[in-house]
């Protein structure tokens, strides 16, 4: 919960490379890009547009390493939207930037499926390393003038607007197989929220089970906690009171007991 310098920091750090850190991009900032005569910037994780000055700084342009197989999730969340859509695959584009959010000609895409059991930060470590080395590549075949970056799909598009912490509310009205995969698109930050009779809760961990009944009601409480949803329930196996550890419901149990009938949200 400290700040800390990113990877990138530290290697230049480690390495004596020139560091520069600005709070947001001015006009003069181009100009010292322009200065370094870099041969291609590379982008990563960055949640604002560049100015066209500063694309235009490099002598091969402006590489954007984004998380989606563009055009479906263009924008601040694509790993979070490809989980709540229950998308069976996502992958990493290499994308030439260009004044748009994420409008740019695709270089190179590379397609990972999207298992049952993935959440935010197994997904992203996966894009992550294929990223970074499909981004290495890229700029091999950059230098060599062998990139031929194509137009993106006119049809397709998608917007991932980032995460609202509203939308990490569970609705227990909605049917299970959702506020499973919300669960799982919430982890590890900021985690699904819900309240247990007035008090809060964060789910971690669940998974559809059979049940019916009045939305966000407790069928079950024993050696599993199994709540209602809109359709089907949910088998709750892992949550956390506020202020408290993560507990798998086993272990919730036998400190705040629930009876069948209890509600959730």
């Amino acid at each position: 919960m400290r700040p800390a310098t990113s990877a990138v920091k530290q290697f230049a750090l480690a390495h004596g490379l020139a560091l520069y850190q600005p709070e947001q991009l001015r006009p003069e900032d181009s100009e010292r890009l322009k200065a370094v005569r870099s041969e291609a910037l590379v982008v990563a994780a960055y949640g604002l547009l560049l100015p066209q000055p500063v694309l235009d700084a490099a002598r091969l342009g402006a590489w954007n390493i984004h998380a989606s197989l563009l055009p479906r999730w263009r924008g601040a969340a694509p790993i979070q939207r490809a989980l709540l859509a229950g998308d069976r695959e996502t992958g990493i584009s290499i994308m030439q930037m260009d004044a748009g959010l994420d409008t740019g000609p695709v270089l190179i895409q590379r397609r990972v499926p999207i298992t049952d059991e993935d959440d935010a930060a197994s997904l992203h470590d996966k894009l992550a390393a294929l990223g970074a080395e499909m981004m290495a590549g890229a700029l091999v075949e950059l230098a060599a003038g062998r990139a031929h970056p194509e137009p993106q799909p006119a049809g397709g598009a998608t917007y991932a607007r980032k995460v609202d912490k509203r939308e990490t509310s569970l609705d227990w009205s909605r049917p299970a197989s959702e506020l499973e995969r919300a669960i799982r698109a919430f982890r590890p930050q900021p985690g699904a929220s819900t309240s247990l009779e007035g008090e809060s809760v964060k789910i971690w961990r669940a998974l559809p089970a059979e049940g019916s009944g009045a939305p966000g009601t407790v069928l079950r409480a024993q050696k599993e906690l199994v709540v209602a949803c809109g359709e089907a329930a949910l088998n709750v196996l892992e949550l956390q009171r506020s202020g408290g550890k993560r507990l798998d419901a086993a272990q919730f149990l036998s400190g705040r007991p629930l009876a069948p009938g209890a509600r959730f949200g």
